[in-house]
């Protein structure tokens, strides 16, 4: 009997150890604040606010006590906040944060606080951090920003605005939150009708600025679309349920209002997660959880929240029904670092008592408890919200980390406004904040009509491009994309959208094209289509020789030595784009001696086009500090290798890639969907390179034998054809996930070069192409006419373009008349022109 307790206390020391020592994904939490913020540290120690009685709760008390050994100070509040005021916010934050031992945080910025840091300002202390979109609050500034801008809503110019917002998001946004309960509550009516929507639009901005989206209508709506979205997109809706604070009415809160939405075919598939352990409906959370696919568990907030007993039978609670995979934690941690700590050090120990019990009553096998500790305390919430890995963290981080402090300590002054033009020049506007803030924002700043006719070598618009010196467009903020400067700390960046007024995109505009076509792929086919570039350049320095300049070594493909020599500077860069929230996958030594490649990760194809104008502006400006210059030009050395932005494609439905072969169809490892896409892409090929290889210099690139792809055809990881599929690791070898175009280079426009390609997809789906029979050797041994070259010069481009009458409807006749144009103007320019290189390398 001894013998069998020891043995059985053993097995509890497991279970506690496991629980002690797994590393936390944080699914659910919000920003930390400054020290110098007005909200009361009294708030970290209590849910309701206004009620000093609290001060007298056991939780409240509990936590100071614990708060006070972690500091080793006095277990009052004043000697606790005394400490924190003489070591500061980073200090505070590294012994909480390592004490949590959070390996990923899911950070809710919607909730806004006074000082509050940014979501890039945690990763100090946590090495994966990723967004979790509040779609009431998404709403709520869209709707401002219209009245200030004087714009008369309807439903279907909001609901527009709306989606297109939530669609522009980047990918790393993991999930969506709504906060329906505390606005008109959980009792969602997913038939909502048009006619009520928009009534309630109505009276609820009769209201006045700013917006508190309230009225029930218009709460249903907007959580109906944006679960909608959410089901496309694969990603899920995390959802307010049980207590919070006092202007909340808590019998609305109870989940079971949720049925409506989980029965209704619509949202069959999608994923939604009931936060807070709906405290206290604990038991009702737990039914819906074991009835219904959809729905998963958080208990964040519930821990530390309540006692210890109440905390211990809530979780017991949700493990009476619902299943151990569908349960996850968090800690509701929010605007002080002793949140986190809290809410690890409590979930922890709850866990571990709940999972005893079990264990004990005969409900689990001794593994069976240690997989549940693991899955509820991260694993669950890494594959339920497909954390793969840690996105986003890399070897860099101290070099992130030195950033993030510098950007924290430096006082904001302007903000550049940022496009591309049809030339692929990269522009900016340069605004003072406190102007950009009142005026800019809403109505945008001039900005002539010429700009999308200039040309690489001139700055007045190119002759027949449809363009004059006379007109103006607004250049309109898309402050989705705002971001800080980690090279001059002083500025943001913003990228902006053409409108001929606000609210109004001009039918040149890049980045509204790109959306348009995205959206018309969505709408007609439910398909997205996702894009990773791959951006080769040259860092050089000054020469000696002929040209003025030469690559910084002579160093071959992927040579280590090479690398090594510039390892400070790539890893500065890594840095940077990793504090401006974009993905790398890989880095390495190209063919040509100082010609390096940065591989970022992919994304929908407007944030994939945006992301690449940051990378190649980060680039330069990090090559000039050194004193180098980074040039993406295609052929700056005829002796040398070229560079490209080859481009990576997928697509996706939901949360699934149907590049990849299912079901009846598939053929060479595709779809049916990806054989037509890519036979459209094929067919238009020629056209496209009017967009993709837009000087003439990137005709010297596109060559035979330089893995370029001068010929058109496609091939299974043939590194000749233009179009090449792949399969990287972790796809099934007779499957492949994506194709690569290498006929992209660094010149071009990459949202009008993704709008080509995708509008020639949906040619192919449109007229169900077909693919020829993939080529599997070197095109260039074939004999004559078996394969056809691509335009040899940009000449042919043009020509291919202009007879491209697919292209042209898709894209519109004014923004393909006034490309041609400047392509025309190019051709003419450099015709006889021996230095063309040395005017480009400084453009481009």
């Amino acid at each position: 009997m001894a013998e069998n307790s020891g043995n059985r206390e053993q097995d509890h020391e497991r279970i506690r150890t496991v629980c002690a020592q797994v590393p936390l994904i944080d699914a659910h939490a919000h920003n930390v604040v400054g020290l110098d913020s007005n909200l009361p540290f009294l708030v970290c120690l209590r849910e309701a606010r206004g009620l000093d009685a609290v001060r007298q709760s056991l939780a409240f008390q509990r936590s100071l006590k614990e708060l006070a050994v972690l500091y080793g100070c006095e277990p009052t509040l004043a000697a606790i906040e005394q400490y924190r005021q003489s070591v500061g916010l980073e200090a505070i934050s590294q012994k909480c944060f390592d004490a949590a031992n959070i390996e990923f945080v899911l950070l809710d910025d919607g909730l806004t606080m006074d000082k509050m840091v940014s979501i890039g300002w945690h990763r100090k202390f946590v090495p994966g951090v990723h967004r979790l979109l509040c779609i009431e609050t998404v709403a709520e500034a869209i709707l401002n920003q219209g009245i200030q801008a004087n714009m008369r809503w309807t439903l279907e110019s909001f609901d527009h605005r709306f989606i297109s917002t939530l669609d522009s998001y980047p990918f790393k946004v993991v999930a969506f939150k709504s906060i329906a309960a505390y606005r008109s509550g959980l009792r969602i009516n997913p038939l909502v009708s048009a006619q009520e929507s928009e009534d309630a639009l109505h009276e609820n901005l009769r209201w006045g600025s700013p917006v508190r989206v309230s009225k029930k209508a218009l709460v249903d709506f907007i959580f109906v679309r944006a679960l909608e979205v959410a089901t496309q997109r694969g990603i899920p809706m995390q959802i307010h349920t049980g207590f919070g604070d006092k202007d909340l009415q808590l019998e609305l809160a109870n989940p079971l209002h949720l049925r409506a939405v989980l029965e209704h075919s619509t949202f069959s598939q999608c994923r939604v997660v009931l936060l807070h352990g709906s405290y206290p409906f604990m038991r009702e959370a737990s039914y819906l959880a074991g009835v219904y696919p959809q729905v998963h568990l958080d208990f964040g907030l519930v821990v530390p929240k309540l006692s210890v007993r109440g905390m211990r039978c809530a979780v017991s609670d949700l493990l009476d029904l619902a299943p151990v995979n569908k349960i996850m934690f968090s800690t509701d941690g929010y605007a002080f670092p002793e949140t986190f700590y809290l809410g690890a050090k409590w979930s922890r120990e709850i866990l571990a008592r709940v999972l005893i019990e079990a264990f004990d009553n005969g409900d689990m096998l001794l593994e069976e408890a240690l997989a549940a500790a693991d899955g509820i305390l991260g694993r669950n919430a890494l594959e339920f919200y497909k954390l793969d890995g840690r996105d986003g963290f890399s070897a860099s981080t101290d070099n992130l980390t030195k950033l993030q402090q510098s950007i924290s300590g430096t006082n904001l002054l302007h903000v550049r406004l940022l496009l591309a033009d049809g030339s692929g020049q990269r522009r900016c506007r340069v605004i003072p904040l406190e102007r950009f803030e009142g005026v800019v924002v809403s109505h945008g700043v001039g900005y002539t009509q010429a700009s999308m006719g200039m040309t690489s070598f001139s700055d007045v618009p190119a002759a027949d491009s449809g363009l004059s010196v006379v007109g103006e467009i607004r250049l309109m903020p898309d402050m989705t994309t705002k971001r800080r400067l980690p090279w001059f700390m002083e500025h943001e960046v913003v990228l902006v959208d053409m409108h001929v007024k606000p609210g109004v995109p001009w039918q040149l505009c890049p980045r509204s094209t790109l959306r348009r076509i995205s959206q018309a792929l969505e709408k007609d086919y439910g398909l997205v289509v996702r894009a990773g570039f791959e951006s080769e350049f040259y860092l050089m320095k000054q020469s000696a020789g002929p040209k003025r300049w030469e690559g910084v070594d002579m160093t071959p493909y992927c040579s280590s030595a090479g690398f090594d020599a510039s390892a400070s500077i790539m890893s500065e860069m890594s840095s940077v784009l990793l504090a401006l929230d974009i993905g790398i996958e890989q880095m390495h030594c190209e063919s040509g001696g100082g010609q390096f490649e940065m591989a970022m990760s992919h994304a929908p194809c407007l944030s994939a086009a945006d992301n690449l104008l940051l990378i190649r502006e980060a680039i330069i400006a990090i090559a000039q500090k050194h004193l180098l210059h980074a040039t993406f030009l295609p052929k700056y050395n005829s002796a040398a290798a070229g560079s490209g932005s080859h481009v990576h494609l997928s697509i996706w439905q939901g949360a699934s890639n149907v590049f990849m072969a299912r079901g009846p169809g598939g053929a060479h490892g595709m779809s049916k969907i990806g054989q037509e896409f890519l036979a459209g892409v094929l067919h238009h090929l020629p056209a496209i390179l009017a967009f993709t290889a837009p000087i003439p210099n990137s005709y010297a690139r596109i060559q035979p034998n330089t893995w370029s792809g001068a010929y058109q055809c496609w091939g299974r990881d043939n590194r000749e054809a233009p179009l090449r599929t792949a399969s990287p690791p972790g796809v099934d070898s007779d499957l492949v996930s994506n194709f690569e175009l290498k006929s992209f280079d660094g010149c071009a426009n990459p949202h009008l070069g993704l709008a080509a390609i995708i509008a020639a997809g949906i040619d192919g789906l449109q007229k169900h192409r077909q693919l020829p029979e993939p080529v599997d050797v070197n095109p260039s041994v074939l004999e004559a006419g078996k394969v056809s070259r691509l335009p040899r010069t940009l000449g042919e481009a043009i020509k291919a373009l202009e007879s491209d009458k697919v292209l042209l409807e898709h894209l519109g006749a004014p923004l393909v008349t006034a490309i041609c144009a400047i392509r025309k103007a190019e051709v003419q320019f450099y015709k006889d022109r021996e230095d063309s290189e040395e005017l480009l390398v400084d453009r481009y």
